[in-house]
């Protein structure tokens, strides 16, 4: 705890440290990392993930916002197996530390959705990813079709992922204590894919207005964008709510549109 009485946690920033030993050493056990992966950690913090996951690999990238935990990061840890880069992860680009990745992290609750949005841009270089986020943003990564966390987030993750929640984290694993419960999970890359989209920039527009609006009926959610005919092609129920559709109809009425252009 002496690092907490040396640094002042930034509400900006979304950081609650993650400081309970067991719970570290229970994620660095799901992850297994071996000593030669390519591992970058989202937001380390004061280093308790990072301290463990050093023991296990030669090399370790970071990306941390907050400058001054960088500092204390690469003047406590050894050199060479450690690089650290300062940054906004939201910018970062992932593809330049190389493929294969194996990314981890604590992620801040205020930019959770975003940036795992964008990794969705770097799924080719991507292993596999093991996050712990707000309770209720793992609920809406996994929920069912017709749920009320169903959502874009579901649909978009769901289409390049396969996504498993493994355990929940309480909220006293953290300093400070956040008002909710945390969750552990993991995304690995589908390859292949089980539905392709012909054309991901439609697949993106369509599911992105489905949800635009939740108590809009298809119909109209997607007026200008898809007609009743190409719905209907495909099995789609005009009057049904995006919150109903699986991914693979979703997929399967975006490249409907794209035929028709």
């Amino acid at each position: 705890m002496a690092e907490l009485a040396l640094h002042r946690a930034r509400k900006r920033f979304g950081q609650n440290f993650l400081v309970e030993p067991a719970i570290v050493r229970r994620i660095v056990d799901c992850i297994d990392p071996q000593p030669d992966d390519r591992v970058i950690e989202i937001g380390p913090g004061l280093g308790a993930l990072t301290g463990a996951l050093l023991e296990r690999v030669n090399r370790l990238d970071v990306v941390e916002i907050d400058r001054d935990l960088a500092a204390r990061l690469e003047q406590g840890h050894a050199r060479g197996k450690l690089a650290v880069h300062v940054g906004d992860a939201l910018d970062y680009d992932f593809a330049a530390v190389g493929s294969d990745l194996r990314v981890v992290g604590n992620l801040p609750y205020n930019i959770s959705s975003p940036l795992l949005f964008r990794l969705l841009e770097y799924t080719a270089s991507i292993r596999d990813i093991h996050v712990m986020l707000q309770r209720e943003v793992v609920d809406r990564m996994t929920a069912a079709a017709g749920s009320r966390e169903y959502g874009r987030l579901t649909v978009m993750l769901g289409y390049r992922f396969a996504i498993e929640r493994l355990f929940r984290v309480p909220s006293g694993a953290f300093r400070p204590q956040p008002k909710v419960e945390s969750a552990f999970a993991r995304l690995r890359p589908r390859a292949p894919l089980p539905w392709r989209a012909s054309d991901e920039d439609i697949f993106r527009r369509v599911v992105a207005a489905a949800f635009s609006q939740r108590r809009k009926t298809l119909r109209n959610a997607l007026a200008g964008i898809a007609d009743e005919a190409q719905m209907r092609s495909v099995g789609i129920d005009p009057q049904a709510r995006g919150e109903t559709l699986a991914v693979a109809q979703y997929v399967a009425l975006s490249n409907a549109i794209g035929q028709a252009r």
